[in-house]
């Protein structure tokens, strides 16, 4: 199978929890590949970056992504814990009939990645964080510190309580909910640096706009419940962690200041440190996936 005809045939599906709440799924790649389950960041969705599938197939992996509960058509769950999404991710590996997977997170994903490997231990091989957040009462790491002025109107408003975070996110979210490409440096702000802006200057740019709209084109809910819970306890203990972790991060990083990487490092016992001077939140991704995949997938215990 060519990479091009495994891009066009992305299945997109829904998955049903004990619960009956539904989440959008999409995979690509061979059946027979173990899946590469990516968590996306904060607002997010189930869309797939083309680059990170042909990079994905390309080592026989299968890729898959979902959109967390309060994203397109993903059913909320008010008050999710960052530890709730393991119960998701096991349906999702029952409905594809898998036992062993590869996780990835980026952005607000990388807490989610972070609790697949502390609670999904028999099932995940590896994971590796791209620009995670730390917790917010991380002893010895100025949590806000570093970030754009963006992130600290946001996060200071979810430190403060999901009634001041909604007020936020019902002034900026209209405008988030239709950004274009040629508007998403400028919706941004002072959350990217220049090495940032020149990563938007290609596909990336259009699929962010794409994926934001994706994300928020039901409201804002799922980005809220993903801010209180980055700021709440996540529901499991980093130190117990016995699965590898990569931890990837850029110091030029506005959004997830360097520090957040560092501090990861340091308290994950099976963390492996990957902690980049030249690179931003998403010139880090971009650049470095195939690199990111080569060194998650250099853990084959299955």
């Amino acid at each position: 199978m060519t990479f091009l005809s495994a891009i066009s045939s992305v299945k997109q599906f829904q998955v049903s929890s004990k619960s009956g709440r539904v989440l959008d799924v999409a995979v690509a790649g061979p059946e027979s590949g173990i899946p590469l389950v990516f968590h996306h960041g904060t607002p997010g969705s189930h869309l797939l970056f083309e680059p990170f599938i042909e990079a994905t197939i390309s080592r026989g992996l299968r890729y898959v992504s979902y959109t967390r509960p309060g994203y397109g058509n993903s059913t909320r769950q008010a008050g999710r814990r960052i530890s709730d999404c393991v119960n998701d991710v096991a349906v999702i590996l029952d409905q594809l009939g898998a036992r062993r997977i590869y996780v990835i997170g980026w952005s607000g994903g990388g807490p989610h990645a972070i609790a697949c490997a502390a609670l999904l231990s028999k099932e995940v091989i590896a994971a590796s964080t791209i620009a995670s957040l730390a917790p917010s009462n991380a002893h010895n790491l100025n949590w806000l510190a570093g970030m754009g002025k963006e992130n600290i109107e946001e996060f200071g408003a979810a430190l403060n309580g999901p009634d001041k975070l909604q007020s936020f996110l019902e002034h900026v979210g209209p405008d988030f909910a239709h950004v274009t490409k040629d508007q998403i440096i400028a919706a941004l702000g002072d959350l990217i640096p220049d090495v940032d802006k020149e990563s938007l200057s290609g596909r990336l740019g259009s699929f962010l706009a794409d994926n934001t709209q994706e994300a928020l084109r039901n409201g804002f809910w799922g980005w809220l419940d993903d801010d209180i819970a980055f700021v709440y306890d996540w529901g499991f203990d980093l130190e117990r962690i016995k699965v590898p972790v990569s931890i990837w991060q850029g110091r030029k990083d506005r959004m997830v200041p360097f520090e957040h990487g560092r501090w990861l490092t340091e308290h994950i016992p099976e963390a492996r440190p990957h902690l980049l001077p030249d690179h931003g939140h998403l010139s880090l991704a971009v650049s470095s996936f195939e690199r990111i995949l080569d060194d998650l997938i250099s853990d084959e215990k299955h």
